[in-house]
């Protein structure tokens, strides 16, 4: 039998480096933008976010409106619907040192003295007043609020993550940036990081993937409404899982497997059953447990993370090795 080792070394060298900045940018997941750049799988991709608000690495805003401005989409070769992205985040750096977030957690009916002060107005972005600048230091990667004589917070350590990531969706179907579902879109989870590996369902020949929506540090849930919103540096490759036939968005990372579970409009209780299906066939069609055996890891292993307090839930497994569950 011939040796595999000529091909591996032949794929490992046509490899390619692509670095980009995109001078547009979307705010839906949709098939019907231009593609800003092609890729062969296994390529790196060298590029930048800009924030919530449009405003990049410079602090110059690229768009006109807030909304998760998404860059891509990237066109991966030899996608094609049925199978799926494995989106491997190599690096997602802090590019600037600000930042901001939103105030105050949703709560009605606090006591007086629960209730924070408004924001200064226009101390983020003119017509805004609800908003709160930070500080990111770049150089102990830590974050703050930027008013220390208004707030007593001290440094907290970042943790960079994408807030959104996916695909184009089915047909010409084209959400926004705010919702989440079956394609991906804003998932806002804290674990979308570098080192972690974010798996989408295609639709489309090429995938057409697209990101943004970059924070510096996030809480679970989002519970203000955002994270510490600023631009990003990411850098990132793409292989291929031919014909997975995905429900929906998967990560993993390097001790768990992780199912997303999420629709516009859905309840934590719906979004909890579609992670929880989507959890069982991956162990039971990908790690050949017994559906027994998926059925009770799942209850007495299991961690859930609410993704968004509108509704998205991911489940945590322990990666399944041969010694945990030979095939």
């Amino acid at each position: 039998m011939p040796s595999a080792l000529p091909f591996l070394l032949a794929f490992t060298l046509a490899a390619e480096t692509h670095q980009i900045v995109a001078t547009q940018y979307h705010h839906t997941f949709s098939a019907a933008h231009p593609v800003l750049l092609r890729v062969l799988p296994g390529d790196v991709i060298v590029t930048k976010t800009v924030d919530s608000a449009g405003f990049d690495f410079q602090g110059i805003r690229r768009t006109k409106t807030h909304g998760n401005p998404l860059t891509g989409p990237f066109f991966i070769e030899g996608a094609e619907p049925g199978d799926a992205l494995a989106v491997k985040l190599a690096r997602i750096s802090l590019n600037r040192p600000t930042g901001y977030t939103a105030h105050r957690v949703p709560v009605k009916d606090l006591a007086p003295h629960l209730v924070p002060p408004p924001p200064r107005p226009n101390a983020v972005i003119p017509g805004y007043d609800t908003l709160i600048p930070w500080t990111i230091d770049l150089t102990h990667s830590t974050v703050r609020p930027a008013e220390p004589g208004v707030h007593k917070l001290a440094p907290l350590p970042a943790s960079p993550m994408l807030g959104c990531i996916g695909v184009a969706p089915q047909g010409d179907y084209s959400p926004r940036s705010g919702p989440a579902g079956y394609w991906g879109g804003n998932l806002d989870y804290n674990l979308i990081r570098e080192g972690a590996t974010v798996y989408l369902p295609v639709f489309h020949k090429g995938g057409l993937l697209f990101f943004g929506d970059g924070h510096a540090l996030q809480g679970d849930g989002e519970p203000i409404g955002s994270g510490v919103e600023t631009s990003l540096d990411v850098s990132f490759t793409v292989e291929l899982r031919k014909n997975w036939k995905l429900t929906g968005p998967r990560a993993e990372t390097a001790r768990e497997i992780i199912s997303i579970g999420g629709a516009p409009e859905a309840t934590l209780n719906q979004s909890i059953e579609i992670a929880n299906r989507d959890m069982l066939r991956w162990l039971i069609e990908e790690y050949a447990f017994p559906p027994l055996d998926a059925h009770l890891a799942i209850g007495v292993q299991a961690r859930y993370d609410i993704l968004t307090l509108g509704g998205s839930i991911a489940i945590r497994m322990p990666k399944p090795t041969p010694t945990t569950h030979p095939r």
